[in-house]
């Protein structure tokens, strides 16, 4: 069900919606706690539920692929309990040459697959895809078409002979190579074995088959993402909840930043900082625009950050956002569990993820 919002203007800087009563549309808003926030979401910012379900299936991935024609939405579900068996539902979200409504198809294969993060291969033809795996599949990195049967293809189950935990988001940098991670969240949630591994961040260069260790001291690492020189990666720490469930405020729910360095011809992640904490639940899926401000997922919706780490707005949805991509220029898709929302706000404000794209078409 659509919820549409209308905008009104509050006193201290604040920007709220209010929505139709049958849904929690109502108390979606956008905060803003600078001034200079004010040039993202411009004189009329939008917020709309397009879709809900009993189910929580939007839950992570949330890949686009805009077309001519219709526009696609990979995303993927929270874990669902079918048939006395956990699962993960692939979903793709369409919306029509009028770009004005959606509608969900499910896609096959992810039972198997456990699918969580994904990110959109360079040739925008197919979709790189976090299998987290289970007892009987092991995970690793699938491409998989964006283009119905949906082929698989597994380019990576392991490391040097030992299965990863549960890899969870992933991105490409502008060789090529492919950054992840991988937390142990599928062993605590018991569909994974026990972990041979430490939760580590990994770089995979896929022309030479060169796979390493970039980064590690993480309790949870989770989402990351390139700022848009690639000169900076960021990841998110998400140990405040663990998979089981418990949930402890002193650990980690942050997002620390390194400076990326080439050393004998390979990048290194180096300068290790804090960029920011959440102050609501944890920094899942994390994302830059072409300026540089950093975007995350969180307990209360996406909070955006400046490149200095001074939190500037919030685009505030109830029950928060694990995940959440870019669409086409001033829009943006936020992933709720049981609900599909839209945000509009200044067409300037565009990912910094398909921004090649854009400029060729």
């Amino acid at each position: 069900m659509a919820g549409s919002t209308l905008v009104k203007h509050l006193p201290h800087g604040h920007l709220k919606a209010t929505s139709k009563p049958e849904t929690k549309a109502r108390e979606a808003h956008f905060c803003i706690y600078q001034d200079s926030a004010k040039q993202l979401f411009g004189n009329c910012p939008e917020l709309t539920l397009e879709l809900q379900d009993e189910e929580p299936l939007f839950h992570e991935a949330c890949v686009f692929f805009p077309s001519e024609n219709d526009d696609h939405l990979f995303v993927t579900s929270s874990i669902l309990d079918r048939k006395g068996s956990k699962t993960i539902q692939i979903s793709l979200l369409v919306r029509g040459q009028n770009r004005s409504t959606w509608e969900r198809k499910d896609i096959p294969g992810g039972d198997t697959l456990m699918a969580n993060g994904a990110v959109n291969c360079p040739d925008m033809q197919s979709l790189l895809i976090c299998a987290q795996g289970n007892h009987d599949h092991i995970g690793g990195l699938v491409k998989m078409s964006a283009q119905s049967p949906y082929k698989t293809e597994h380019i990576l189950t392991n490391y040097h002979g030992r299965q990863f935990n549960s890899v969870n988001d992933v991105v490409y940098a502008k060789d090529g190579s492919i950054w992840f991670t991988d937390p142990d969240y599928g062993v605590e949630q018991g569909f994974r074995p026990s972990p041979e591994l430490p939760n580590h961040i990994y770089r995979f260069d896929e022309a030479i088959h060169d796979l390493r260790v970039v980064a590690e001291g993480f309790g949870k690492p989770n989402g990351l993402c390139f700022s848009p020189d690639e000169e900076t990666l960021y990841i998110t720490d998400t140990d405040w909840v663990h998979g089981d469930g418990s949930i402890d405020p002193t650990r980690a729910s942050h997002i620390h930043a390194y400076t990326v360095k080439m050393f004998h011809g390979a990048p290194f992640l180096t300068e290790k900082r804090m960029f920011a904490m959440a102050d609501t639940g944890i920094p899942d899926g994390i994302k830059c625009d072409t300026e540089g401000r950093v975007y995350s997922g969180t307990g209360d919706g996406v909070s955006i950050w400046a490149p200095s780490g001074t939190l500037l707005a919030k685009i505030i949805v109830p029950g928060g956002c694990a995940n959440f991509c870019f669409g086409r220029p001033g829009e943006m898709f936020i992933l709720n569990e049981t609900q599909f929302w839209v945000a509009k706000f200044h067409s300037d404000v565009q990912g910094a993820l398909l921004q090649d794209y854009f400029k060729q078409h």
